[in-house]
């Protein structure tokens, strides 16, 4: 038996036990919201964790430790930005989207939310909305299949085509089969692997380099600015890291799992679950990339991999310090990133084009049986377009992805944070920020720069569009002022904190 074969079969033990549980949602699935929003039914628990599952996507486990195996711990100031960012989501906007997508026609997805926020008969917010979903997530869907693509190849030596597919039709067979529910309870088992392997690892590579101290003497040994949080770093570099917590405000993929909560009570639990589990995690993929300069610098001819490639640091480090089965184990935490993100990702694609297209451009008497299987159907046409994308990895159109959470972040975000706190803002308002904040995140990233991450003008500028264009046209109506009212007297009532 070679080494590898203990991985294959955790792999496959991984990826029938996903699927099962697609089977199990399918059982559970009645209707369409059901299929798109597990019929608002999840606890405390599954909320967070499959927020923070759908959040963090390979990156956690191969990118953010690979940034501080490369450059020292400076590279940790996106991590704390990301904590801010999630915690004033949760604490701002989780408990205030649950109600008020209830009080606004039981808004299914995000546009649906603005459409009828905003008495929009036009129906112009709901196609520029859907639409910068469709596009942005597609990309993002293709990236997914990319980085499962390239664990699968990897791993097992697999071509890139074979690996392409084989990464790609696990996630795909259980979004189609169970939707929401699957997608949700799935996220909480990859949620526990993700934090188990971020946590394990790095005590493991403590104790193969003797304790804690002689493992921070390695690390000052092989470079004192490895300590240093400033390093090569300026003030609005460091702004431009802080500034990904900006764009939790406007992801589609994760105000989502606010909405799908059972109660606006279960959100200060799923608060503080969410907010442990994504702190446990950042800091344990900070340790495996930290401690990882101290084990292959005492361990040289190891280290070839890590050096060609920094984002193997974890694989790498599994690899050397598990028993095989133990390091299946593991690693399948990275397969669990990726598809609990593209997993959500291609329901949120499939949401969009169903409710904001089919229902309510082509089929607006569709029963929920033929929106269900329609809803199927577009995961299916997403997932086909996204491989087709990732079919060449190198593709520039996967540049995109890089701005891609600007993207949403300025669009969606302030639209979203001012329509549940601010009863003064109109339709106009949200179109003005929707569009300033998407084109200054394209014109900034293309022709200005300057080094600053292009999510903060774009969050600032789409804010100040909002505030100047809802004073201009009509006010909002009665009963848009009733039904935010409404909503925010049950918000204020379940006394959230």
């Amino acid at each position: 038996m070679t080494a590898s074969t203990p991985m294959l079969i955790t792999f496959v033990v991984y990826i029938a036990a996903m699927v099962a549980i697609g089977f199990a949602a399918y059982l559970a699935t009645k209707n369409f919201s059901d299929y798109i929003l597990g019929g608002r039914s999840l606890g405390s628990f599954v909320t967070a964790l499959s927020a923070g599952a759908s959040d963090m996507s390979g990156w956690l486990l191969m990118g953010l430790p690979g940034a501080i195996f490369i450059a020292g711990i400076s590279e940790s100031w996106i991590a704390i930005g990301l904590i801010i960012g999630a915690w004033l989501n949760w604490l701002f906007v989780a408990g205030r989207l649950r109600v008020q997508t209830e009080h606004n026609g039981n808004a299914l997805t995000l546009p649906d939310f603005f459409t009828n926020r905003f008495e929009d008969n036009s129906k112009i917010l709901r196609i520029f909305s859907a639409l910068v979903i469709l596009v942005f997530f597609t990309i993002y869907c293709a990236s997914g299949v990319v980085a499962g693509a390239r664990l699968f190849e990897s791993t097992f030596g697999l071509s890139y085509d074979t690996a392409l597919w084989v990464g790609a039709a696990a996630t795909i067979a259980y979004v189609f089969i169970g939707g929401f529910l699957a997608v949700s309870w799935t996220d909480t088992v990859q949620a526990t692997m993700m934090i188990f392997a971020l946590l394990i690892t790095p005590v493991f590579v403590i104790l193969a380099l003797g304790d804690f101290d002689a493992a921070m003497t390695t690390i000052e040994q092989a470079n004192p600015a490895n300590f240093d949080m400033f390093r090569n770093l300026s003030f609005i570099a460091i702004i431009s890291l802080l500034g990904w917590g900006l764009g939790y405000f406007g992801q589609p993929h994760i105000l989502v799992r606010f909405m799908a909560a059972d109660s606006v009570k279960s959100i200060p639990a799923a608060r503080r679950i969410g907010m442990a589990w994504m702190i446990l995690c950042l800091g344990g993929a900070v340790a495996v990339g930290f401690f990882g300069i101290a084990y292959f610098n005492n361990n040289p001819d190891l280290a070839g991999p890590v050096h060609e490639n920094g984002e193997r640091v974890f694989i790498e480090l599994t690899k050397i310090l598990f028993n095989p089965w133990v390091a299946g184990v593991v690693l399948s935490a990275i397969l669990a990133a990726v598809m609990s993100t593209l997993s959500c990702q291609l329901l949120v694609c499939s949401s969009a084009l169903t409710e904001d297209f089919y229902k309510a451009f082509l089929r607006k008497g569709a029963s929920q049986k033929e929106l269900v299987w329609v809803g199927r159907g577009m995961v299916l046409l997403i997932a086909v377009i996204a491989i087709l994308i990732a079919q060449n990895p190198e593709s520039k159109v996967l540049g995109l992805v890089s701005y891609a959470w600007a993207g949403f972040g300025a669009a969606f975000g302030p639209v979203v944070i001012l329509s549940l706190m601010w009863k003064g803002m109109t339709r106009n308002g949200a179109l003005a920020g929707m569009v300033v904040g998407a084109a200054t995140v394209i014109i900034w990233k293309n022709w200005i720069g300057m080094g600053l991450y292009e999510i903060i003008p774009g969050f600032i500028l789409g804010t100040i569009a909002i505030l100047v264009f809802s004073r201009i046209g009509n006010a909002p109506s009665q009963s848009m002022l009733q039904r935010f009212y409404e909503a925010e007297k049950e918000y204020k009532d379940a006394h959230i904190r």
